[in-house]
């Protein structure tokens, strides 16, 4: 509960905190300014002990604590299940190809990107593996690009504003989709309007294929997973700094 107690809120709860000290003291001659600053005392000791609200990539981080918590409750209680139910009864060349199918309709918007940023190699390279696993691999089930030295590349619209100079703003945890950034999040409308997917009709097909492609990226990184909830003395760390380092070097690879 500590994460909760952060400078941000002690006004809030330096009243509630007052009104009990008086019924437990009756006629204490304390007045209520020494237990309003003895509270803002006793939370700022706390902010510092546990570094909760002091990260300057991470000034939401009591917002952010209370989503990640929501979002890891609806991963144990639901997804994960339904993960390890789908692997261990889906073959694995039917795992793979279902893998394999939406990765290369996200090429498509991984060229646009590529192209965008001004990488003309890695866009026109894009475009060709798709174009390949859309034929030659039965509509993109089978991956010939790799082994035809078409290597896959993962851009979003979020590394593009980064590499056009939008800075990434403060860490943020959005409901159901996880670490963000402000920026990362603006973002997201343009990716998701730039999935091939999203335009599948009918509709009934469309959804029945989100679904199966969420579960089957969740099933994916199950054992990762279960290595991080051993080893992670606390999650929302690990998560928070990890994200934050793959992006820093998804958007300026180059830099040490």
């Amino acid at each position: 509960m500590t994460q909760f107690l952060t400078r941000s809120n002690a006004r809030w709860l330096a009243p509630l905190i007052i009104a009990a000290s008086l019924l437990l003291s009756g006629c204490s001659t304390v007045t209520v300014e020494k237990i309003r600053d003895k509270t803002d005392q006793t939370l700022d000791a706390i902010s510092t002990k546990t570094n909760i609200g002091n990260n300057p990539r991470d000034p939401l981080e009591g917002f952010n604590r209370v989503m990640f918590s929501f979002n890891d409750t609806l991963d144990q209680a639901v997804l994960k299940p339904v993960a390890q139910v789908y692997r261990n009864i889906t073959p694995g060349f039917v795992q793979t190809g279902i893998g394999n199918f939406f990765s290369n309709i996200g090429d498509v918007w991984n060229a646009v990107n590529n192209l965008l940023q001004g990488k003309v190699a890695d866009g026109t390279s894009d475009v060709m593996r798709f174009a390949v696993n859309s034929t030659f691999g039965l509509g993109g089930l089978l991956d010939i690009g790799t082994p035809a030295g078409l290597p896959k590349h993962a851009e979003d619209f979020g590394q593009t504003l980064g590499r056009w100079g939008v800075h990434s703003g403060p860490y943020l945890v959005l409901p159901i989709l996880g670490p963000s950034t402000l920026r990362d999040a603006l973002a997201t409308p343009v990716d998701l309007k730039g999935d091939l997917w999203s335009y599948k009709q009918p509709i009934y097909i469309r959804n029945t294929g989100t679904v199966v492609r969420l579960v089957d990226k969740r099933a994916s990184v199950l054992d990762a997973g279960s290595l991080i909830e051993e080893a992670a003395l606390d999650k929302y760390v690990f998560f928070r700094d990890a994200y934050l380092q793959r992006r820093a070097g998804q958007i300026n690879p180059d830099d040490d």
